[in-house]
């Protein structure tokens, strides 16, 4: 085996091997702080250090498949408190001008959860997603064990499923 060879042999298993370890990495959330409606700096690590069984849902106001995706959370949510101890936290990434709609919205659903506000993206950037809705489930360790983006009828009995095994943990 010439030399040219074994260094381009050398690379690709460092990189299947690196690629290996980054799977095996617990994904968590960002060290970031956001907004709450009332315009109180938060840091989104509070939620990963709750010891409880978490739902981070990121919506916006003129998302309707998001509003549909926290109208049915809203129908288990509060079996799911008492059954699992789970807190929903629902992120709006409305902009400036449309933020003032989200307290209204809220009222007016009658959703019981913690909304925070994502204004200038920072967390769905350091997240890295594109689109809302868009879900993740933290252990009580605060890890990610489970993505989900997008809304269909139903989709909240799977999110209930992932929900269940983490309890039994």
């Amino acid at each position: 085996m010439n030399f040219t060879k074994l260094i381009l042999l050398l690379a690709i298993l460092s990189t299947a091997t690196f690629a290996n370890a980054q799977k095996g990495a617990k994904k968590t959330l960002p060290n970031l702080a956001i907004k709450s409606l009332n315009g109180e700096s938060v840091n989104i690590q509070k939620y990963a250090q709750n010891g409880k069984i978490t739902v981070i849902s990121f919506w916006a106001t003129w998302c309707h498949p998001c509003k549909r995706e926290l109208d049915a959370i809203a129908d288990f949510y509060p079996d799911w408190q008492e059954a699992y101890d789970v807190e929903l936290v629902a992120i709006t990434i409305d902009d400036a001008r449309s933020l003032q709609k989200v307290k209204s919205v809220v009222e007016t659903k009658g959703w019981e959860y913690t909304i925070l506000s994502d204004v200038n993206e920072d967390l769905k950037r350091a997240m890295n997603f594109q689109t809302v809705p868009m879900t993740f489930l933290l252990d009580q360790e605060g890890n990610i064990v489970y993505e989900h983006n997008s809304y269909t009828p139903g989709d909240e009995y799977e999110l209930e499923d992932k929900i269940k095994a983490l309890a039994k943990k």
